[in-house]
C-alpha cells in the first residue's frame, strides 16, 4: 500500500482529535479494530473537566495529585489543566453541546474527589457527544483522512530503530502493510483482558503488546483502575457503568441492611476497596445504590441513558435502589510518552488510554480522561507537524505467516501482558 504521511491506530476521541489538527494536505489513514462507534470514547458518561476559573487552578491540580496518590507527573498535569479552556472552546466550535443553564451559561457538575464543580457534561453520554461530533467533523471537512474499519494492527514496521508504519489484519483476514512517515497509537485500554470490564472486549492492549516486542518503554502498566459502581447482573458481556456523576449529584450507597457504609465521594480506588470489604462482610456480590435523593427531574434530564438501561434490567431508579459492583474500568499506565506524546521509538507517538504521560498517577481523577486524551492528542499532532521530515527508502519486507494463527497470537500476547502486570503488582516497577 502507498506510504501515508500519518497512520493513526484507533478511532476514539484521541485519534479523531489528532487527525483534525493536521494540515489538510497530509495523507492520513486511521484504522479501527471494529466499527468506528465501538470505541470506549463513546461510552464515557460523566463529563470532561475544565479549569472553570483561574482561581480554581491549584484546587484542580491538588485534586488530580491527591487522587493519583502523588505519583503524577506534575508537568503533564500542569499542561492538561492550562490547556483545558482552549480545548473546550475547540470542542464547542465543532458543535459539542454541553449542558447549559436557562441563560446559556455552561453548567458544571462535581464527581468524587473533586473539591469543586468543574465538569462539563452532555446528559450522561458526554463521550458519545464529543466523539460523534469529532467524527462528524473529520468526515465532513477532512477528505485527506481515510478510515478503515474492522482492521487490526498486529505489528509495527521498523527500520534502523525508527517506526515506519504498521502491519494490519484486514476485515477479510488478509494482511497488509501501512507504511507511514509517522505512526500514532491511539488504540485504547486493556479491558478486553479482563472477565468483568466496562470496556469493549476488543480492547486487548495491542499497542502494549507490539511495544513490548520492540523494546519500546512502558510505564506503570500495573496501574489498572477498577470503577466502584457498575450495574450488577449475571448476564454475560460488557459491564454497564453507573457514572460517578450520580454520586456527585447525591446518590447514596447502602449495605445489605440498607445502611450507608462509606463516603460516596472518595477517590475511586478507596471506594472500590470499601465496597469490596462491605460485600465480603455481607456475603453478597453487590451493594445497593440509591439514586432517589437526586430527584426524578434530575435523573430524567441528566441521566436518561442510565435510567433507560436500568429499566431494561427491571429497575426503576426513580423508585428503587439498584445493585452495583466494581469492575475493571480504566488503564492509567501504558506506553511511556513525553510531554509531546513521543514514545522512546523515533516517529512513534502514543495518545489516549494506551499512553502514559503521567497525568493520572496511580489512580485517575474522575472526568480527567477525555480532557487528557484531547490535550495530548493535539500536542502529538502539532509536534509531528512542526518537526515533519519524510522517511526515505522503502518499508521493510514482512513475512505475514509470522502472525498466524491469529487466535494463538492473541492468546500469547494477552498472557504476556497479564503476566507482566502481575509481576509488577508483586514486585513493583523495576
Amino acid at each position: 500500500m502507498n506510504k501515508q504521511d500519518i497512520v493513526i491506530v484507533g478511532s476514539g476521541c484521541a485519534g479523531l482529535f489528532a487527525a483534525l489538527q493536521f494540515p489538510a494536505n497530509r495523507s492520513i489513514t486511521m484504522i479501527t479494530k471494529e466499527t468506528i462507534e465501538h470505541s470506549d470514547s463513546f461510552l464515557a458518561q460523566g463529563g470532561i473537566c475544565v479549569l472553570k476559573t483561574p482561581e480554581d487552578y491549584q484546587s484542580f491540580f491538588d485534586d488530580t495529585l491527591k487522587a493519583g496518590h502523588y505519583e503524577n507527573r506534575r508537568e503533564s498535569v500542569d499542561i492538561m489543566i492550562r490547556s483545558s479552556r482552549d480545548t473546550i472552546r475547540e470542542l464547542i466550535g465543532y458543535g459539542v453541546d454541553f449542558a447549559r443553564d436557562s441563560d446559556g451559561s455552561l453548567l458544571y457538575t462535581r464527581e468524587g474527589a473533586h473539591s469543586n464543580p468543574r465538569i462539563l457534561y452532555h446528559e450522561d453520554e458526554t463521550g458519545k457527544e464529543i466523539t460523534s461530533r469529532l467524527l462528524q467533523q473529520v468526515r465532513r471537512t477532512r477528505p485527506n483522512v481515510r478510515i478503515l474499519e474492522n482492521t487490526a494492527m498486529v505489528d509495527l514496521l521498523c527500520r534502523d530503530g525508527q517506526c515506519c508504519g504498521i502491519v494490519a489484519r484486514c476485515a477479510d483476514g488478509s494482511y497488509t502493510t501501512l507504511p507511514a512517515n509517522y505512526t500514532i497509537l491511539a488504540c485504547g485500554g486493556i479491558g478486553g483482558l479482563y472477565a468483568h470490564s466496562t470496556n469493549y472486549p476488543q480492547l486487548t492492549g495491542d499497542g502494549l503488546a507490539v511495544c513490548m516486542e520492540h523494546g519500546v518503554a512502558l510505564e506503570n502498566i500495573n496501574y489498572v483502575q477498577i470503577h466502584p459502581t457498575t450495574l450488577y447482573t449475571k448476564k454475560p458481556g460488557r459491564s454497564f457503568l453507573i457514572s460517578e456523576s450520580v454520586r456527585g449529584e447525591g446518590a447514596l450507597l447502602y449495605n445489605a441492611r440498607m445502611e450507608r457504609f462509606a463516603d460516596e465521594l472518595m477517590p475511586r480506588d478507596l471506594l472500590t476497596a470499601a465496597i469490596r470489604l462491605q460485600m465480603e462482610e455481607d456475603g453478597t456480590e453487590f451493594v445497593w445504590e440509591d439514586l432517589r435523593p437526586i430527584g426524578e427531574e434530575t435523573i430524567l434530564s441528566h441521566f436518561p441513558n442510565i435510567y433507560s438501561r436500568c429499566l431494561e434490567e427491571g429497575y426503576d431508579v426513580t423508585k428503587e435502589c439498584i445493585p452495583v459492583t466494581p469492575a475493571q474500568h480504566y488503564f492509567m499506565g501504558g506506553i511511556h510518552v513525553d510531554e509531546n506524546s513521543r514514545t522512546t521509538m523515533a516517529r512513534l507517538y502514543a495518545i489516549g488510554e494506551t499512553a502514559c504521560n503521567g497525568v493520572h498517577g496511580k489512580n485517575r481523577l474522575a472526568s480527567n480522561s477525555l480532557l487528557e486524551s484531547l490535550v495530548f492528542a493535539k500536542r502529538a499532532a502539532l509536534h509531528i507537524t512542526e518537526h515533519y521530515i519524510p522517511l526515505r527508502g522503502p518499508a521493510p519486507a514482512v513475512d505475514f505467516s509470522a502472525y498466524e494463527p491469529a487466535d494463538q497470537l492473541a492468546r500469547t500476547r494477552k498472557a504476556r501482558i497479564l503476566a507482566e502486570i502481575e509481576r509488577l503488582d508483586h514486585h513493583g516497577n523495576q
